[in-house]
This record gives structure tokens, sequence and C-alpha cells, in this order.
């Protein structure tokens, strides 16, 4: 099998294990609350404590996997990884799933970076995207099961085994990196940013605590005022330092390059609305509605069918039209598509929201895939490490934000009229909301050059 072929399959057996894990919890987050007795939208803080994690050791991956060689460095993130999947599994209260959710992150944010980062530095560029798009073939099968898979055990055995799944999988991953994975090293030693590190470490970490406690009530609303103040004022004091040392955690100079900084933007603003869908549609199917798991999870997965079907599209696309108009025209069509179950009803039959799903995971996969290539097609390969730690967590970042507008929008309604149960008009806002903001994506998206990325989309 080709190196462009075998390596990014390999690593995304980490991405499986992190996509199955957060899509079969979001499907069964309900459930798990009820089981906790716990507030399903408190019970929100299971998944952005994980996001919280890896947005504060995101930032060293990079540094990390050059000091100590990626095949080291993925091999100890999936074992870290699996230990926080079985603390999440014996949890027995929110705050004991949160702290194992938190080890499960710092797995995390080595995994999937420096698996992207050891693609980047042995694929050429003609073979990126369709690389990129093996990468992301096992992920995308996480999505497809995942939701039906958290349905039948939610329904028939425990939530537990969501998070126990993860073992046999971090194995079988071991495994293969060992085998197949070589070990890059950067070329030189680089200095560890020790003084950069704690600022936006502790920056990202004040930020996404404000952002995740936003409208929970679950701590006074001047903490979580000054949690937001103090965050952004250390990573602006981050952004200062960095342009002023030679070697800093995270170069945020790469983002002169105009195809990084456009894709980051763009890319960001579309993953904010992305990432509020997988948290508010098991709460419409299963709350309002009254759906169980295993068939809120039935509807749920065909998006991801959506989203294989995208792969066989987007590369002949991009070699026809180049990154830009495809970019635009998925972009607005995935905006569009994020807004639709809005219009739904209980009454709605089940094919047509399956329909929708579908085409709905279709574009936004297609537009994040090439957002993803787009981000390093002008990236120097000394550089690559730190191009993929800046892009991991601004992707995290847009994640979390996500979640948390989402919820925020579900609290607002739920407060603007009397009860105390989630009814349909309540998601309206929400998905509405993520259709501004993803159509917000294509301005940056506009502005790029008709040629930018022509070597990877292989126009030239």
């Amino acid at each position: 099998m080709k190196k462009s072929v075998l390596v990014p399959l390999i690593v995304a057996s980490a991405l499986f294990m992190e996509q199955l894990d957060t899509s079969v919890l979001s499907t069964a987050l309900p459930v798990v609350a009820r089981d906790l007795g716990e507030d399903p939208i408190h019970l929100k803080l299971a998944v952005t404590s994980y996001l919280l994690s890896l947005a504060v050791f995101l930032p060293i991956s990079g540094w990390v996997a050059d000091r100590f060689g990626a095949r080291l460095v993925f091999r100890v993130a999936m074992v870290v990884f699996m230990i926080g999947s079985v603390g999440c599994g014996l949890s027995n209260g929110i705050g004991e799933l949160i702290a194992a959710r938190i080890v499960q992150g710092i797995g995390g944010a080595m995994m999937t970076p420096v698996g992207r980062l050891v693609i980047l530095r042995t694929v050429s560029k003609a073979e990126l995207v369709a690389s990129l798009m093996w990468l992301s073939v096992p992920a995308i099968v996480a999505p497809i099961i995942g939701p039906p898979i958290s349905g039948l055990i939610t329904t028939f055995v425990s939530w537990r085994w969501i998070f126990w799944l993860n073992v046999p999988i971090g194995v079988l991953g071991i495994v293969v990196a060992t085998l197949y994975i070589p070990n890059i090293k950067a070329d030189e030693g680089v200095r560890f940013d020790v003084k950069g590190f704690i600022l936006v470490g502790l920056g990202l970490a004040t930020f996404v605590t404000g952002t995740t406690t936003l409208g929970l009530r679950i701590i006074p609303l001047w903490t979580v005022a000054a949690l937001l103040v103090v965050g952004i004022a250390l990573l602006i004091a981050y952004a200062i330092y960095s342009l002023q040392t030679s070697e800093p955690v995270l170069d945020l100079r790469l983002l002169a390059i105009p195809t990084f900084r456009l894709a980051l933007l763009g890319g960001s603003l579309l993953r904010i609305a992305v990432g509020a869908t997988p948290f508010l549609l098991p709460l419409l199917f299963q709350v309002a509605f009254g759906l169980s798991a295993l068939n809120s999870g039935l509807l749920i997965f065909i998006s991801a069918v959506g989203v294989m079907a995208s792969r066989f599209v987007s590369v002949p696309l991009l070699r026809r039209f180049g990154f830009r108009p495809v970019l635009v025209g998925g972009t607005l069509a995935a905006a569009i598509f994020l807004g639709v179950p809005a219009g739904f009803t209980a009454a709605t039959p089940a094919f047509v929201i399956m329909g929708l799903l579908l085409f709905s995971g279709f574009f936004r996969s297609m537009a994040l895939s090439c957002v993803h290539a787009l981000s390093f097609a002008d990236i120097e390969t000394n550089r690559l490490s730190q191009g993929t730690s800046i892009s991991a967590v601004a992707q995290q970042l847009s994640l979390s934000a996500g979640v948390t507008i989402g919820a925020v929008i579900l609290e607002f309604s739920l407060g603007g009229r009397t009860g105390t149960q989630l009814v349909q008009s309540d998601f309206v806002p929400a998905f509405l909301g993520l259709t501004l903001i993803g159509a917000a994506a294509t301005i940056p998206f506009l502005r790029l050059d008709r040629a930018a990325g022509a070597e990877m989309a292989g126009r030239h």
C-alpha cells in the first residue's frame, strides 16, 4: 500500500477513537445526565472540559513531537487517552466524569495533531489533499456507527461502555503505529518556550472556562465575566510576547501567510456552527420530541453518510474549479443546511429529516476538508509543526465555542417563557444562529486569490 494511503489510515485510528467517543457521548448525553442526576445542559461541561484540556495542551504538541519523535509521542498519547476513557466509564458523578475527560483531552491534544504532522512531512503537496481524505475515512465511520451504537449501548447495556470501547481501538492503533509510523524529529533542537506556554495555557484555560460556564448559572456572573476578561488579557499579552521572541510556543507570524490566515478565520467560523450541531440535535430529538436514544441515533447517523459521499467529489471539484469557488459554494450550502433543523417538528417524517441531514453532512464535510488542506498550502516544511499546533488550537476553540453558543441560546429561549422542559420552539433561534455564523465564514474565503493552493489542488 502506498505511503500516502497507509500512514493516514494508521493515524486515523486515533481520530477514530476521538470521533467515536464524541459522537456517542453527544447522542447519549440526556441518558448520562438522567443516570447521574444532572441537567442535560449542565452536563455539557463533560464535553467542553475535554475541549478545555485540548486547548491547553495543543500548543505544545508540535514542540513535543519535534523533541521526542512523532511515533513515541503518538503512542504515549493513545495510552493516556485510553486511561482517561476507562476513568470516564467508572465515573459516578459529574465531577469524576469531567476529571476523566480532562485526562482524555491531554492524550487527544497530542494524538491527532502529531499524526497530521507525520502526514504533512511524509506526503508531497500534490498528493496531500487525497491523503487527508484517506485520513478521514476511519474517522467518517465513527460518526456513522457512533449514534446507533450509542443508542444500542444506552438502551440495552450501559452508557459506560461508550468509553470502554476506546481500549481495543487504542491497542490496535499502538500496534500499527509501532510497525509503520516513522519516528520523525526536528533536525535541530528547539528551545521550549516556558513563558509563552504559561501565558497561552492560562489564557486559553480561563477563556474556555468562562465561555463554558456562561449561561449555566453554576458560578456567579461576575466570576464568568472575570474569567473572560482575564483570559482575553492573557491571550493578548501572549500575542504581543510571541512577536518579540524567536521561538514562541505558537508562532503567530504564520498568520502573515494569506492562505493560512484566511483558512483559519473562515474555518473557525464554520466549525463554531458545526460544533453546536452534535450537542443540539440529540437534545431536540430526545428531549423535545421524546425519541429514544436509539431512534435519535438512527436519525443523526445519516449525516455521516453525506460526509462519506463528499470524499468522492471534493478532489475532482478542487482540480476543476480551485479552492476559492469550492470553499465559498460549499460553505454557503453547509450554512443553509445547518439551519434546516429549525423547521423540524415531532410530526416531520423521518425520511425527510434523514434526507436533509445527509445533505448537511455532505456540504460541511466538503468545506472543512478543503479548509484543512488549504491551511498548509504555503507553509514551509520546517514550520509545519507550528502550523499544526495553531490550527489544532483554533479548531478546538471553535468547537467549544459552538457548544457554548448553542447552550446559551437554549438557556435564553427557555428563560423567556414559563416552564422548565425544552420544547421545539426553543431550538429555532439556535439553529438559525448557526446558519448566520456559518454564512459569515464565506467572507474570508471570498478574499482568497483565485490561484490559492493551486499546486495542492492539482491544477498545475
